[in-house]
């Protein structure tokens, strides 16, 4: 899932940050159309959290994925959607730039953590 209205060398340079999101590899989590609030700092990623990233094999591409483990100093992330492989399954670790804290339309709410 892509990051959209976000310019990817302004990299979240605020605090918090509206981004809408579009794709369906974390469906069921997040949908195609739905826009969620990110933060930049606060507390640490976790296995489980939705997170903002960019991957370092494609660092023009933004994109919202459930943060798996760390590995080699960044982050081993994947869509909620099995049937989409554009993860770490295909472009290997990621950086974290933010983490979604809450989906603000069209449902208002937090997001589950994941099971992992």
């Amino acid at each position: 899932m892509t990051v959209e209205g976000v310019d990817p060398p302004a990299r979240l340079r605020r605090w918090l940050t509206a981004v809408g999101v579009t794709g369906p590899s974390m469906a069921p989590t997040l949908r195609h159309g739905d826009a969620v609030l990110v933060r930049r700092g606060g507390r640490s990623v976790r296995p489980g959290d939705v997170v903002v990233a960019v991957f370092r094999t494609r660092p023009d591409l933004l994109v919202v994925k459930r943060a798996v483990r760390r590995q080699d100093g960044g982050w081993w992330v994947r869509g909620d959607n099995e049937l989409v492989t554009d993860d770490s399954r295909a472009y290997g670790v990621a950086d974290v730039l933010g983490r979604v804290v809450c989906r603000y339309w069209p449902r208002p709410g937090r997001l589950p953590r994941g099971l992992l």
